[in-house]
């Protein structure tokens, strides 16, 4: 395998706390949330197993100098949205198709219902997939899986925990930022 296609990653820290960032040649790839040491072992070892090569550890990556720099401009409040080469390799069919919409179509301080998503992918009925799709975001914040919720206002599910989605949400204005 020639070294474009070498996942090169970091450990970052973040406002909602330590993210995994990996990237290949092509561009960023995955997003992990809350990555301390035994969530770093599974994600590096699912990375491991879809591109069939060791991921490297590389905090001064140049892969990853861009999104490190968008991601600390997001969360300083100073950016937003995200201008990254994207790898969509670990998503595929209708959830790449639903989360490349989300990433288009649901900018920075806007919600949208799973309802609604369904609908502007043409699949008016899909909504608990658009969910299944959520669940299975291999770039979250970067594509904004936290921006989606119920149609009734409730917050919906989320990978990184209820918290977390709280807290972006909170950042982007949507929400009131908690008082303590």
């Amino acid at each position: 395998m020639d070294s474009n296609g070498v996942v090169e990653w970091a450990v970052v820290g973040s406002d909602i706390g330590p993210l995994l960032l990996a990237a290949t040649g092509t561009g960023l790839v995955s997003v992990v949330f809350h990555a301390r040491p035994e969530v770093r072992e599974t994600a590096v070892g699912r990375l491991r197993e879809r591109f069939g090569a060791e991921p490297v550890e590389r905090p001064g990556s140049a892969r990853l100098a861009e999104p490190i720099r968008q991601l600390a401009e997001y969360f300083a409040g100073a950016a937003r949205e995200f201008s990254l080469p994207l790898d969509w390799s670990l998503t595929s069919g209708f959830n790449r198709q639903v989360l490349r919409e989300l990433a288009a179509g649901v900018p920075y301080g806007t919600v949208v219902g799973y309802g609604d998503l369904a609908r502007r992918v043409g699949q008016p009925g899909a909504a608990q997939a658009v969910g299944v799709a959520m669940a299975s975001n291999p770039l979250p914040v970067v594509v904004p899986c936290h921006r989606v919720v119920e149609s009734d206002g409730g917050l919906g599910g989320f990978g990184g925990g209820l918290e977390t989605k709280r807290q972006l949400l909170a950042l982007e204005g949507v929400l009131p930022q908690p008082l303590f």
